[in-house]
């Protein structure tokens, strides 16, 4: 009988890098750099409300808590300031961490943080009204603990969002250009979705799209950031470049994203904390 947790765990672990790849890495292909998550909670906050955000505020009472899961800089909490009294972020970086109390100290909420991966830094937070959780859930293999300590902490609802599928997938052109290297196709938020029904969760899942995709105010910091996630060294940096732009990236808004809507999903469901 097909199993989805077992289905997103084994796409997931596809992902590997190949140890002869890797081994070669003159820098580590993994992480983000602490700038771009600070400017795209900036982003987020001056943008309308997304279908994310709308969904959280519903669940959210006025002067509510907000707990926001692998924060980074606070973009799916940060929106919520307006109406929360308190936002609690958990990040396992402390340069995250920083900069969502940076921020959340310049609009003027209340806010506390976390340094830690989830959930193994459940027991150091509180319950929440709201627990978001925006672009993490392709980094988690073990779905079941994970998904419940989320729920386990929210009063009222659990929000997250995610791309449509894994967000490496676009690279896909690109690994097969450098490397001659064809990577998984998946999973998508169809199989996240699966896996968490599987869960015995009471689902609610909507997909939109936005313009572009994580956009990066400078193109040679584009350019730096995906030669590291192709494990090349800086010397490869042109080549890369013409890569992209052959791809279709370009500026738009003041920032370098990828051609084409970025397609979103947010998924949604009850919490199990009780009232506070």
């Amino acid at each position: 009988m097909d199993d989805p947790l077992a289905r997103w765990r084994d796409q997931l672990e596809a992902w590997a890098i190949p140890e002869e790849i890797l081994a070669a890495a003159p820098e580590s292909p993994w992480g983000f750099p602490v700038g771009l998550f600070r400017a795209r909670a900036e982003r987020a906050g001056a943008r309308p409300p997304t279908p994310s955000s709308q969904e959280a505020t519903g669940f959210l009472p006025p002067g509510g808590t907000v707990l926001d899961v692998g924060a980074g800089g606070g973009a799916a909490s940060l929106p919520l300031a307006g109406r929360a009294g308190r936002l609690v972020a958990v990040d396992q970086s402390p340069g995250m961490v920083e900069a969502f109390l940076a921020a959340a100290a310049a609009v003027g909420v209340r806010a506390d943080a976390v340094q830690g991966s989830w959930p193994q830094a459940a027991g150091q937070v509180g319950p929440a009204d709201v627990v978001v959780c925006h672009h993490v859930l392709y980094n988690v293999a073990d779905l079941a603990p994970f998904a419940g300590a989320l729920t386990d902490h929210a009063r009222r609802g659990v929000v997250v969002e995610l791309t449509d599928r894994h967000p490496l997938v676009g690279l896909g052109p690109l690994w097969r250009r450098f490397h001659g290297l064809e990577r998984p196709s998946g999973p998508t938020a169809g199989d996240a979705a699966a896996a968490l029904r599987a869960l015995g969760l009471d689902l609610a899942r909507q997909d939109w799209e936005a313009d572009g995709g994580l956009g990066f105010d400078r193109f040679e910091d584009l350019v730096a950031f995906t030669r590291r996630r192709l494990c090349l060294p800086a010397g490869r940096d042109p080549e890369v470049a013409e890569a992209l732009l052959e791809a279709g990236t370009h500026e738009a808004g003041g920032v370098w994203v990828s051609a084409g809507p970025r397609r979103l999903t947010t998924l949604s469901w009850p919490g199990s904390a009780g009232p506070g």
